[in-house]
């Protein structure tokens, strides 16, 4: 091979090394200008994917599992962690919830691990059951509308909660909704009186919504009246 060849091959090696460093620079600058575009899609993605595979049977193995109730291990949704949730796939859905009024459609996720909450709203207390005492939810506030708890902010009182384990569909009456402090933790205590009790961030984190409902119907779950919560 003559120095002439030489120079030119290595000079084609160059310019590939250099337009393959330019391509993932490119995608790089992508994946940072639509991080939250991305994150919500993906977001979006597991909600649906959590609810459209609920059955009877998955209900009641998840529920017999452990789940995290640690407040302070809870993290702000990030990119990365809907990513490994959606690879993972490791969240245990154990009901679903609707506040049709705010197109409010979400999995009942055990716990507040990471995976729960890039899926669906967490059960905040190990010892919950729905239609009985203080159940409580918490869930991640999205700047997107319809991702996660972010519809909670447009729920006004005397609108209807639904929960259900595809066995029973409970229905609440919102009889609170208002701001609180991020250390209201008397929010998650039990309670004598079957309320549901919905809990996601206000003012960029600074302080917390809270949405409390009254039980005021229990029916048997039918293919008709799970329609209200779009499994399908």
């Amino acid at each position: 091979m003559t120095s002439k060849e030489s120079k030119k091959n290595k000079s084609s090696v160059t310019t590939i090394i250099i337009r393959i460093v330019a391509i993932i620079l490119l995608l790089v600058g992508l994946v940072l200008i639509f991080n939250k575009q991305i994150r919500n899609h993906i977001v979006q993605q597991n909600q649906s994917k959590a609810l459209s595979s609920l059955t009877v049977k998955k209900v009641e193995q998840n529920q017999k599992k452990k789940g995290m109730f640690d407040f302070d291990k809870v993290k702000e949704i990030d990119f990365a962690q809907v990513t490994r949730t959606q690879v993972k796939n490791t969240s245990d859905a154990i009901g679903a919830l609707a506040i049709p009024n705010v197109n409010m459609y979400l999995p009942i996720m055990l716990g507040l691990s990471d995976s729960a909450m890039a899926t669906g709203g967490g059960t905040m207390r190990a010892d919950q059951q729905m239609g009985k005492g203080n159940y409580a939810l918490a869930g991640h506030y999205m700047t997107a509308k319809g991702v996660l708890f972010s519809p909670l902010e447009d729920s006004k009182k005397g609108q209807l909660v639904y929960l259900t384990d595809l066995k029973k569909i409970y229905i609440y009456k919102i009889y609170m909704k208002k701001k609180v402090s991020p250390y209201a933790v008397w929010l998650v205590d039990n309670t004598k009186k079957p309320i549901v009790t919905l809990i996601t961030c206000a003012d960029g984190g600074v302080d917390r919504w809270a949405v409390r409902g009254n039980l005021i119907k229990t029916e048997k779950a039918s293919n008709k009246n799970l329609q209200v919560f779009k499994l399908k």
